[in-house]
């Protein structure tokens, strides 16, 4: 047996009694698997890990609290041996070889008649490694292989696209504030296997040069006081390119929900009846001021944080913002899209009772290799922006957690793309 290699197979355990000996670390890697698997599991083992114990409790297991006894085996399907004593383990291996029960033994594999390969899952599918030299085996390695594998199908550098006929529809995805490495693993899969991707300006433009040539990149960019593609148009391509049966990505900054004009999206196109996956993202409400080094909570200082948007001035008709009670709020406020509208914030901030020297921080392409934080308070922020030249897109971070957070010079770097 030791000269031939295993012969990989999937094995469907569904309702088939499962046999686990022993309750340590071994079986509590295992028997999570084994649970989605479906096995009628029945553990047998005098003591359990904390977490196999819970798994029982839970009624996902059946733990029969003894040793190992001949015919424990029978009419099992499978078999882990993994208790810490060998002779009861060669007994209950010699009773799996009996009742011809396909077997393995976390003490002994070359006694086993089964391997546990190194396991992973991408979205359906499982990557499962064995090696292939039995006399060199190394676990550490399929382990590895396993993860870049894995990894790869997951954020979207390894590139395994669908054969068969594949429902047309949308993702919105949300793109994170910026930095390429900050758009979630799902995001990024769906993006490598996309058709048509039509993105905004403040998404992880870094990632559209790694699309293969096929794919359309349509540039939704709404440049502030500038060029725009109006919102309509925008639905209009959504649904156009996923009614020709396209797989469409609409990769926007943040997340599609915060500020994103998402759920406009969504609803044109629950309106021409195109399916839809809303993929969330890391909002720059929080994520640009942690990496400029500004917690937006912290214990003692802040017990809570508003996020508003400050595309439209205090006193403007238009606006939602219930400026006065922010105002007498203690904890931290984020503003987003309020560059130029700053000044009148704070003074409108100030008028209804936060002082004058509350700290103020702005954080100007947050999360990228361009990013810069300017220092203000609110006495004197208006001035600062206009002085220093802060253009969009910047995150504001008004309240005390300003002066929290670690000096520039021990701040936390962001990441630079490779």
């Amino acid at each position: 047996m030791a000269e031939h290699p295993a012969y990989p197979v999937g094995l469907r355990l569904t309702g088939r009694r499962v046999v686990v000996l022993g309750g340590g670390q071994v079986a509590q890697r295992r028997l999570p698997a084994l649970i989605a698997a479906g096995g009628a599991i029945v553990l047998i083992s005098p003591e359990a890990t904390p977490s196999v114990e819970a798994m029982a409790d839970a009624g996902e297991i059946t733990w029969e609290r003894r040793r190992y006894t001949e015919g424990d085996l029978t009419d099992a399907w499978y078999a882990l041996i993994a208790t810490g004593d060998g002779e009861a383990n060669a007994r209950a291996s010699t009773e799996a070889e009996r009742h011809r029960v396909w077997c393995v033994r976390a003490d002994d594999a070359d006694q086993a008649t089964a391997w546990t390969p190194a396991t992973g899952h991408s979205e359906g599918v499982t990557v499962a490694v064995l090696t292939t030299d039995v006399k060199g085996r190394d676990p550490r390695h399929t382990a590895a292989i396993r993860d870049a594998v894995v990894e790869g199908l997951r954020d979207g550098t390894l590139v395994a696209r669908h054969h068969r006929a594949r429902t047309p529809g949308v993702a919105l995805v949300g793109g994170g504030p910026g930095d390429p490495d900050l758009i979630t693993v799902r995001g990024r899969r769906l993006l490598a296997e996309a058709d048509v991707v039509i993105a905004d300006r403040l998404g992880p433009r870094d990632l559209l040069a790694e699309l293969p040539p096929h794919v359309e990149v349509i540039d939704a960019a709404k440049i502030p006081y500038g060029r725009f593609m109006a919102q309509e148009a925008i639905n209009n391509a959504l649904i156009e390119h996923a009614k020709q049966g396209k797989s469409v990505v609409r990769l926007k900054g943040g997340d599609p929900y915060v500020f994103g004009r998402g759920m406009e999206e969504l609803h044109a196109l629950a309106e021409a009846g195109i399916a839809c996956t809303v993929v969330p993202g890391i909002s720059s409400s929080i994520s640009v001021p942690g990496a400029a080094g500004i917690p937006v909570t912290h214990r003692g200082v802040a017990h809570e944080f508003t996020v508003v948007s400050g595309h439209v001035a205090p006193d403007d008709e238009r606006s939602l913002v219930d400026w006065p009670s922010l105002a007498k709020l203690t904890g931290t406020l984020v503003v987003l899209m309020g560059v130029d509208k700053i000044g009148r914030i704070a003074e409108t901030l100030m008028a209804h009772g936060r002082s004058p020297q509350t700290p103020v921080a702005l954080v100007q392409e947050g999360t990228t290799a361009a990013q810069r934080r300017v220092d203000a308070t609110l006495a004197t922020v208006g001035e600062t922006v206009r002085a220093e030249g802060v253009k969009p897109p910047a995150v504001i971070v008004i309240g005390e957690v300003v002066n929290v957070g670690l000096p520039a010079a021990r701040a936390p770097k962001p990441s630079r793309p490779s």
